[in-house]
């Protein structure tokens, strides 16, 4: 008969214990939250179409585009902005950006 007792733990290390478990579930529950909350922000937005055809002045080349509700914008390879009406596509503003030299 070779019985051994079971060791006790101590106080501190059960309390050690513990609160790695609860830190470890705090930072699941927390990751979770974070990973909604992007999706609910990405996910579900109203999203405005991007126009069929846009039609550029002549000799224009575009380098970006950019849109809001009911206009969009276009910026060209000469330094331009050019926003344009998004129902009819016409050209409400052209806006020159020059560089400082």
């Amino acid at each position: 008969m070779n019985e051994t007792p079971e060791a006790v733990e101590p106080a501190n290390l059960r309390f050690l214990r513990r609160l790695v478990t609860v830190l470890t579930a705090t930072m699941i529950l927390g990751l979770l939250t974070i990973v909604a909350l992007f999706v609910i922000r990405m996910g579900f937005g109203a999203s405005v179409p991007l126009p069929d055809e846009i039609t550029l002045p002549a000799g224009a080349k575009a380098i970006a585009f950019t849109q809001g509700i009911d206009w969009y914008g276009v910026v060209t390879a000469d330094d331009m902005i050019l926003i344009f009406d998004r129902a009819s596509g016409a050209l409400l503003q052209s806006i020159s950006v020059k560089t400082a030299p």
